[in-house]
């Protein structure tokens, strides 16, 4: 998977790179996969919007550790924890979501 922003294969990035950045977000507003909202802000397409509530069936997240794509849902029910591998995933970015999903 195509990951603009990555530095290594699980998707982290130059501003986060602790053990448990591990996922990228696909941009409603572009459909394109990146490590985080300062790369899209750098290297995006200038016009970010969030993932409205009735798409959150949506795949939209990534995990780095086993490339699964999830939904959106199933990412905020994780419990920071992969459903598919149990990779840690950061609980800090709980602070960014408003950038992405409404």
């Amino acid at each position: 998977m195509n990951v603009t922003g990555a530095i290594d294969n699980e998707t982290r990035c130059r501003h986060y790179h602790s053990v448990k950045d591990r996922i990228a977000i696909k941009f409603y507003c572009c459909g394109k996969y990146y490590s985080c909202y300062h790369c899209h802000a750098e290297q995006g397409c200038n016009s970010p919007k969030v993932w409205p509530k009735s798409m959150f069936n949506e795949k939209a997240v990534l995990c780095g550790a086993c490339q699964s794509e999830l939904t959106i849902q199933n990412y905020l029910d994780s419990g920071f924890v992969c459903p598919v591998c149990s990779a840690s995933f950061n609980p800090g970015c709980s602070v960014h979501y408003q950038l992405y999903f409404s």
